[in-house]
């Protein structure tokens, strides 16, 4: 489970690590603030495209050999961006880097659904899931210390050093956990994802899991606005405010792996998505009325967090048990609509003029989403048991 918790880590972490030193970067390299942003939403779009292949692969070709090539690319893509002369040179190994860091996330999730107990998969995914909570928030904290004290490429050493541990132990400690293999036929990966999406109950999962696992990303994309600008706090304190969702992420998956199999996964979903909506209002209202503070913006992202840490496992566990034949593509697929609704959530905010009122619609309207998936999802539950 270590293992799988730092693969996982890795491929989440390396998204936001870079965005405290992209004005230093983009200084380094001559490049503007606009083609520096390219760096981040690639990766975004690379973590995305690759939870689409890996999942397939695995299937067919195995989870061992699967992770193996993805970590290789990763320490690859890694080695390139540290030794980047130009913005081109960056953009393009910032892709490969997320292509290869896209196998951790979706092998992590896919290894833990075929070894666990029916009873622990929850458990043990929602480990997993709090990676992806935890590594926006965290690593904006790790790159402004990295950068501010060694430079920018101080960063992507951190990441070779964390490629090199991941794939030496990654060879020497993981087993081959999937017994049952397939063929491998693009046609037949084409057939899979079309009858993945033709389940409504694992496409409300996926949507709904989306939505909560990714409501915080409108927050991170407007937090150094809010923060320094609106609240006058110092840049220095950005990164904190980031931090502060790992707090409601991880006491929220605390409470799921410790309830769970107590009580159905229904309540986590719907406590999570309630709790997430209303602290969303709540921020627009608090906003609006002009008594927005540090305090109060802590305490609405840290119960927001609170719930999307007890939603996003059960919905990773609830999905992945829709469709016990295809686990390696329903974890792809589930990891794509992850980051399809991060990257949308954070397109979405650049279109408010107000960065704290952006953020709260947008999160009203994810949260919102969320919740009704999973009242469509446990309503086609019923009508199929009846």
């Amino acid at each position: 489970m270590w293992l799988l918790v730092l693969v996982t880590l890795s491929g989440t972490m390396a998204m936001h690590i870079f965005v405290p030193a992209l004005p230093i970067a983009g200084a380094a390299l001559g490049a503007a603030p606009a083609g520096m942003q390219q760096t981040i939403t690639l990766y975004v779009l690379g973590l995305a495209l690759g939870q689409l292949v890996y999942g397939p692969l695995s299937d067919t070709l195995g989870r061992r050999p699967t992770l193996l090539v993805g970590l290789g690319l990763y320490l690859s893509a890694s080695v390139l961006a540290l030794c980047a002369p130009s913005l081109q040179w960056l953009v393009v190994a910032r892709l490969l880097q997320a292509l290869g860091g896209a196998a951790g996330i979706t092998l992590g999730r896919a290894i833990v659904r075929d070894t666990s107990a029916p009873d622990r998969v929850t458990k043990d995914l929602a480990l997993l899931n709090l990676l992806t909570l935890v590594g926006p928030g965290l690593a904006p904290v790790v790159g402004a210390y990295l950068a501010d004290h060694f430079g920018w490429r101080a960063i992507y050493l951190f990441l070779v050093g964390m490629g090199c541990i991941m794939l030496g132990c990654a060879w020497r400690l993981l087993p081959e956990t999937h017994a049952l293999r397939r063929p491998l036929a693009v046609k037949a990966i084409a057939l899979d994802y079309r009858s993945l999406l033709g389940q409504p109950r694992f496409v409300a999962f996926m949507l709904g899991g989306a939505c909560s696992s990714t409501a915080l990303y409108p927050y991170l994309a407007t937090s150094s606005y809010i923060v320094h600008e609106q609240l006058g706090l110092p840049i220095s304190d950005v990164g904190w405010f980031a931090a502060s969702t790992i707090v409601g992420a991880s006491l929220g998956t605390l409470a799921t792996r410790r309830l769970a199999g107590r009580l159905p996964n229904v309540y986590f979903l719907y406590a999570g998505a309630g709790l997430g909506l209303a602290m969303a209002t709540l921020l627009l209202l608090v906003q609006l009325m002009g008594w927005l503070t540090a305090p109060w913006l802590l305490a609405i992202t840290i119960t927001m967090t609170f719930g999307a840490g007890l939603a996003s496992p059960a919905a990773l566990s609830s999905a992945l048990s829709c469709t016990p034949g295809l686990v390696g593509a329903a974890a792809g697929l589930y990891g794509f609509g992850q980051m399809a609704m991060g990257a949308i959530g954070t397109q979405l905010v650049g279109y408010g003029s107000v960065p704290a009122v952006a953020c709260a619609v947008t999160q009203m309207c994810i949260t919102g989403l969320a919740l009704g998936s999973y009242r469509f999802a446990a309503t086609r539950q019923q009508s199929t048991l009846v």
